[in-house]
């Protein structure tokens, strides 16, 4: 299905997550010329993306119409910098939608019009290939139609799931937000073991991509739980059992895991503040 859009949509911010959406959308069928970029400096991959689509780019002053969304996709620590640019532009049909990891409901309604339409939201960047987790909450302001149409977008690229507590966005952050950077540093540390116990360094790089790659499929395939998954590949006193014997010990995965939340956790909350 197309991804159509009542009105012109400004993207503040084309980085890393902010093109990883756009790239998402696009292939979904949005209309370039409906699209709106505000970045003065995207990477380059996201930048060759702009120019081979023809997407408009500027200050947001030069939109040439009021947007149906405005998708805030900076860094939490801009957020107040962007706002006083992005305030004359909400209008009655207007919803911001925020991707800022910490950045509260309450923090965005400082900066913009009374009675402005908030969504507070947190993607990951498998959102370039259409796998995004995302869990969003609407602000009071938010209308049935705003809300379908920040699901749209957010549902072009992933799944999505509403909550009603906003302090749940911290935790979300800190778990699927964040989440791919975890799993990508499980690869490295498997390539890295790999290494240091004999193989060469492609033979390592292959199988530890391949190795996770294939057990998220089967994970998404399946309908056991991942301890189940887990017990079907471990045999009782096998190589499996050996290595998990490390991974589940004391000061093993699940604690380090534990701390990791915690820690990101705490720093969303930081952010809010």
């Amino acid at each position: 299905m197309t991804l159509r859009l009542a009105g012109p949509l400004l993207l503040v911010g084309a980085g890393k997550m902010g093109g990883a959406l756009l790239e998402g959308w696009l292939r979904q069928g949005l209309d370039p010329t409906r699209v709106f970029i505000c970045d003065p400096n995207p990477p380059p991959e996201v930048a060759a993306l702009i120019a081979r689509h023809r997407i408009g780019t500027g200050a947001s002053a030069e939109l040439p119409a009021r947007p149906s969304v405005i998708l805030l996709a900076v860094k939490p620590q801009v957020i107040d910098e962007v706002l006083p640019s992005v305030a004359p532009l909400m209008g009655k049909q207007t919803v911001a939608l925020s991707i800022a990891a910490g950045r509260t409901i309450a923090s965005f309604q400082r900066h913009l019009p009374e009675g402005s339409a908030i969504v507070r939201s947190m993607p990951n960047t498998a959102a370039s290939v259409g796998h995004s987790m995302t869990v969003a909450c609407a602000g009071a302001a938010v209308t049935r139609d705003q809300a379908l149409e920040c699901n749209m977008l957010l549902e072009a690229v992933g799944q999505v799931v509403w909550v009603d507590d906003e302090s749940l966005l911290d935790v979300v952050t800190a778990i699927s937000g964040n989440g791919p950077a975890y799993v990508y540093l499980l690869t490295e540390c498997l390539a890295e073991a790999g290494r240091k116990a004999g193989l060469d360094s492609d033979l390592a790089n292959q199988l530890a991509r391949a190795t996770v790659e294939g057990a998220g499929e089967l994970l998404r395939r399946s309908d056991l739980s991942p301890a189940e998954l887990r017990a079907n590949v471990t045999s009782p006193k096998g190589t499996t059992a050996a290595a998990l014997e490390v991974l589940m010990g004391k000061n093993g995965l699940y604690e380090l895991l534990s701390r990791a939340i915690a820690a990101a956790v705490k720093r969303s909350r930081e952010l809010s503040s």
